[in-house]
């Protein structure tokens, strides 16, 4: 009978920090919770003060010539990390890109209404492309759809900049706005 092994995807990923026993130098330069330098001792002595202090030994520069540990409160500091990690993930704004697709041969009001639009999404941060792909024997009157895209960038000029210029790639002619700056 085979036996099958469980997968890792339900355990929770252990941090990186070297801590502790995860120390492997020989020696280290040790900074105490206060900030104070402590000197350079032995691996074995820096995790015997910090033990007897009841705090851990966290690696701070593992790359340095004589690597550097501080003394501190591990469940603390881990805390404080995660802590800063998910506010500057909820301050960080992502801006997204949202894509519209016209004809070469587009009617007035569907024009008006596209272009309401994306002046909706430009209001709201995103960027936006303008795809319009050309079928058939449109591909030879492409001056029409250059007219269209010209028509739009006039339309949105107040509050929108031209990032990428209207150009044709295959059959499909595209443009990205981007909002200005206030």
């Amino acid at each position: 009978m085979a036996k099958y092994r469980r997968s890792n995807t339900n355990r929770k990923k252990e941090p990186d920090d070297l801590v502790n026993e995860k120390i492997r130098f020989r020696e280290v330069l040790v900074i105490g919770p206060n900030g104070d330098q402590l000197g350079t001792m032995s691996r074995y002595d820096a995790l015997n003060k910090a033990y007897d202090m009841g705090l851990d030994l966290l690696c701070v520069a593992p790359n340095a010539k004589v690597p550097v540990c501080k003394i501190l409160d591990y469940g603390k500091y881990h805390f404080e990390a995660q802590k800063k990690l998910k506010e500057a993930k909820k301050n960080q704004h992502v801006t997204e890109v949202k894509a519209l697709r016209v004809s070469p041969v587009i009617d007035q009001h569907d024009f008006e209404t596209k272009l309401s639009r994306s002046r909706e999404w430009l209001e709201e941060g995103n960027r936006v492309r303008i795809d319009m792909k050309f079928r058939g024997r449109m591909i030879t009157r492409q001056e029409v759809g250059r007219e269209v895209m010209n028509r739009f960038t006039e339309g949105i000029a107040d509050i929108a900049t031209v990032e990428k210029a209207p150009s044709l790639e295959g059959n499909t002619m595209s443009v990205v706005f981007a909002p200005k700056k206030k």
